[in-house]
């Protein structure tokens, strides 16, 4: 499908990031081989059609491509006329500026600024498929009482009575007004998870099916794919007429229990075929985005699939991650938060405390490692957003759940200086989260990954490693104020105490 093939030699000490989120943890391209293609594959998170360098250049089309890193050469396979090769200035931030103004400009909204000030909690890890009114409440009302600020609260998957038939389930959820009530009489906003799926056979199913709502064969039949929860439909995000009464589903949870927002999950890619029939003739990528089209209606929405659309006011979380250390795990939170930031996703949240993985919660041998998840709520304190779902309470001593409210009490604090920066990039389209590289150009800091800017002046470094109570800390120019009180002056390298206690954090004077 590719008809257009360019070479773009690597200048001294070049560097690339962009594609897809899931690939931050082998970024910055340009260390070795590597290649991804776009077209129907958004690795499981956001993608969006940029590349950018640390010598000012960038890589846009408005099609999905295919690129790749091989010896010395940049690679680009797309659709004839619609790659864009720029020079817009020497460093990052001159590329990604460029591009951002040119292709997505920011839309000066931003999701509703409470996904900032104070943390999220899913109900994900605690009731997987089984929630329950009575659930719901105790998780909400234990957060309380165990000295956690009241803040977001995901209802997950299984709610409902099927998949499409978007009415709380009566046997589980059998007064869901009055639960929404209790919860927000104890400071919480309540979204509820959702998705583009149909379960067949159901009264829902046959009347979207009467319409012309769902994707279809070529023969006319329903299209019936496979996806993490079974064999579904699917609904034909191209059609308005099919969004439209997705949307009207969705308006009426609001209004008739008050629900705040969604979290609208699944809408990959993956799940699509270029054989699939509806309205009109599409890609999976388009199908995707009109999936992400449907969170601007709602200033409460979360998503973890997302194809462009970067600029926008949609919450974007990183992949469900593993409860380990590695690179499927805590490893990867700084490095694909930071490529959510440079493919235009400013509004962005790590996975859940600890990690999200269900295959977790099944692994007959699974126990919590105490430590590292300490860690990952650290880690997690100062980007845009933090998420809890594993009861901290209930699978941690008293000692490391005390570490873990005060990262929670962390991150409420700087909530103000957060929305700050919101609201700047909101009018800018600039990460929140930003790469070393991307404030102090000429500091070589291309290949940092492991600490990163909560705008420009405060620089976080968690610890990472299993067993660390120290790490090493790149400082850039300038004169920096440690959490502890000590003061540091750049540019250098440091060894910094960090035991269990203490997230490494500092502000630039």
């Amino acid at each position: 499908m590719y008809s257009a093939l360019i070479k773009i030699p690597l200048l001294k000490e070049e560097f690339w990031w962009g594609g897809a989120v899931a690939d931050g943890i082998r970024m910055p391209f340009g260390r070795m081989a590597f290649q991804r293609d776009l077209y129907g594959d958004a690795g499981y998170n956001q993608a969006n059609t940029l590349l950018v360098s640390s010598k000012g250049r960038s890589v846009w089309s408005e099609e999905p491509f295919r690129f790749s890193l091989e010896g010395n050469e940049l690679i680009i396979e797309g659709i004839e006329g619609t790659i864009k090769v720029e020079e817009s200035g020497k460093h990052l931030r001159d590329a990604f500026q460029h591009a951002s103004k040119t292709y997505f400009p920011p839309s000066g909204t931003y999701p509703d600024l409470l996904f900032f000030q104070v943390p999220q909690y899913n109900t994900w890890m605690e009731m997987s498929y089984h929630p329950t009114q009575d659930k719901v409440l105790a998780y909400a009302e234990a957060i309380v009482a165990n000295g956690f600020p009241p803040g977001i609260m995901m209802i997950d998957d299984n709610w409902h009575e099927d998949y499409g038939t978007l009415a709380f389930h009566p046997g589980r959820f059998p007064d869901p007004q009055a639960m929404v009530g209790k919860l927000h009489s104890l400071g919480f906003r309540v979204l509820l998870w959702v998705c583009p799926f149909i379960s067949p056979d159901g009264e829902v199913f046959r009347y979207l099916h009467k319409q012309r709502y769902l994707l279809r064969e070529a023969d006319g039949s329903p299209v019936v794919r496979q996806w993490w929860n079974g064999y579904s439909a699917i609904l034909d995000g191209i059609n308005e007429d099919a969004v439209s009464w997705f949307k009207q589903q969705l308006d009426h949870l609001t209004e008739a229990y008050g629900i705040d927002g969604f979290k609208l999950d699944a809408g990959d890619p993956q799940y699509y075929k270029k054989t699939d029939v509806g309205s009109r003739p599409s890609t999976p990528n388009e199908q995707c985005e009109s999936w992400a089209r449907l969170g601007l209606h709602y200033p409460f929405n979360e998503y973890r699939a997302c194809w462009k659309l970067a600029g926008q006011p949609l919450v974007q979380r990183l992949s469900d991650k593993n409860h380990s250390w590695d690179g499927d795990g805590l490893a990867s939170l700084i490095p694909n938060g930071l490529a959510q930031g440079l493919s235009g996703y400013a509004f962005n949240c790590p996975d859940m405390v600890g990690g999200g993985q269900y295959e977790d919660l099944i692994r007959p041998d699974f126990k919590v490692d105490g430590e590292l998840f300490v860690r990952y709520a650290q880690c997690s304190a100062l980007f845009p957003m933090m998420q809890f779902s594993t009861a901290p309470w209930r699978v941690l001593d008293e000692t490391h759940l005390k570490y873990c409210i005060e990262a929670a009490g962390l991150h409420t604090r700087l909530g103000a200086e957060i929305a700050k920066w919101v609201r700047l990039a909101a009018e800018t389209g600039e990460p929140i989260m930003r790469h070393m590289a991307y404030v102090f150009p000429e500091g070589g800091f291309e290949q940092v990954t492991d600490q990163f800017l909560l705008g420009d002046h405060i620089l976080v470094a968690p610890v990472l490693e299993k067993g660390a109570v120290s790490r090493g800390i790149v400082f850039p120019e300038g004169t920096w104020l440690g959490d502890d009180g000590s003061e540091v002056i750049g540019p250098c390298e440091a060894r910094v105490e960090a035991p269990l206690s203490r997230l490494p954090w500092y502000r630039r004077q």
